[in-house]
């Protein structure tokens, strides 16, 4: 009976705790928005204390979605008998195209008072998987890109001259369009490719400047092109044109500035063309005599040179085989096998090429073989190993005796005899 009542206690009283529990509550009340125009969403954190350090937020990005933090404000809310305190933030998300998107599910981190010991407790909540889209108005579907607003201009400045240039002079095209109610980070490149004839054309990066949040957005995007004549020639400068749709009267509408003409005072360019023709033809006649140089003197090198060569160094590669060292790495092989009848052969090798004869350290080297036959065919076969061991010692022995004797010989005398 006792544990019925435990179980019954602990069953009306988990909703209770459970009630104490921060809480998460997302509002996103519109889903749907022209491109361009931004969708209110607000994250609320409430707890039943308070919230002594402030949320870790997230950050809400997802492709071609513009997500910026309009505001954060503490909040109050009653939950059943109580009021909880929290905070608001407020994200404005605008679909940058056409089409759906979802925000992914994200934590929220927050530190708040126990509501009994008053200590600080770290808890994670986790936002809902939000979907939305972006809506392309009945009329406007064939902008390409798609562009809204409630107003839009464009304003240019020239800085010079444009007609009756002389080679060398320059002129500078300002174009500079003007915003409202979107993001002027919607606005497309404005000047396209200058192909003048006579005029080279050098662009610079453009600038956008924003002003204000939602509804009350707007912004400039500024570019500059520098034109400078080379030599004679004609033409226009592109027009600049923006079609966009009219969040106000619901239409599409285009703004337009004009080409400009542009003429260079001067020879054309195609008056020096026999004179670059005939000098192309001598860097080509040039260029055919070094070619026919170089492959005479690599042909020279191949039948002269490169038997020298080869000769040189089949002569390196037989020192290397035969030399002290590759030797040694024989011994070394046939002692790491315990290959004992192909070990006596390869130091005979090694101690020729090593010139040790007459050394103290290769008496013990003999001996120690000696000891090693006799053991692999007598009663001391027990000991072999230890036999092969005492080899690698007294081979060790011998090679580091004999490269000193070879160093201290190529020393000079240190009093010299007058």
């Amino acid at each position: 009976m006792k544990r019925l009542l435990w179980v019954l206690l602990l069953l009306v009283a988990r909703p209770a705790f459970a009630q104490d529990e921060p809480r998460l509550v997302l509002d996103f009340e519109q889903t749907a928005t022209i491109p361009g125009q931004p969708l209110e969403l607000r994250l609320t954190v409430l707890v039943p204390t308070y919230l002594p350090k402030s949320p870790v937020w997230p950050s809400l990005e997802t492709e071609n979605v513009l997500v910026r933090v309009d505001a954060t404000r503490p909040t109050s809310q009653r939950v059943g008998s109580a009021t909880w305190s929290g905070v608001t933030r407020r994200y404005l998300v605008t679909p940058m195209v056409p089409g759906d998107f979802a925000l992914a599910a994200q934590q929220v981190s927050i530190t708040w008072a126990d509501p009994e010991s008053n200590a600080p407790r770290e808890t994670t909540l986790l936002t809902e998987k939000t979907a939305f889209s972006g809506v392309v108005p009945p009329g406007a579907e064939g902008l390409s890109p798609f562009l809204a607003a409630r107003s839009v201009e464009l304003d240019q400045r020239v800085e010079g001259p444009t007609e009756g240039l002389a080679p060398g002079d320059s002129v500078i095209r300002v174009v500079t369009a003007k915003i409202s109610g979107t993001s002027p980070m919607f606005l497309p490149p404005l000047l396209g490719e200058h192909d003048i004839t006579g005029i080279r054309a050098y662009g610079n990066d453009h600038v956008i400047e924003t002003q204000g949040t939602g509804a009350d957005i707007s912004g400039t995007r500024t570019e500059k092109i520098t034109l400078i004549a080379e030599s004679g020639g004609s033409g226009t400068a592109p027009a600049v044109e923006l079609s966009w749709f009219n969040l106000d009267t619901g239409k599409l509408e285009t703004t337009r500035l004009e080409a400009i003409p542009f003429s260079v005072d001067a020879p054309p360019a195609s008056v020096a063309g026999p004179r670059r023709e005939s000098l192309n033809l001598r860097e080509l006649a040039f260029a055919g005599v070094a070619l026919i140089v170089g492959l005479a003197a690599l042909l020279l090198t191949a039948r002269y040179g490169l038997p020298p060569a080869q000769r040189a160094v089949e002569d390196i590669r037989q020192r290397w085989q035969h030399s002290e060292y590759q030797g040694w790495r024989a011994v070394r092989h046939f002692v790491r096998r315990r290959d004992y009848p192909g070990l006596r052969p390869a130091i005979d090798t090694w101690l020729q090429r090593l010139n040790a004869v007459g050394l103290q350290e290769e008496t013990d080297l003999r001996q120690s073989l000696g000891r090693l036959g006799e053991a692999r065919y007598s009663p001391r076969a027990g000991q072999v190993q230890e036999d092969w061991r005492e080899l690698e010692r007294s081979l060790a022995r011998l090679r580091r005796t004999s490269h000193a004797s070879v160093r201290k010989s190529m020393l000079p005398p240190l009093n010299r005899s007058s």
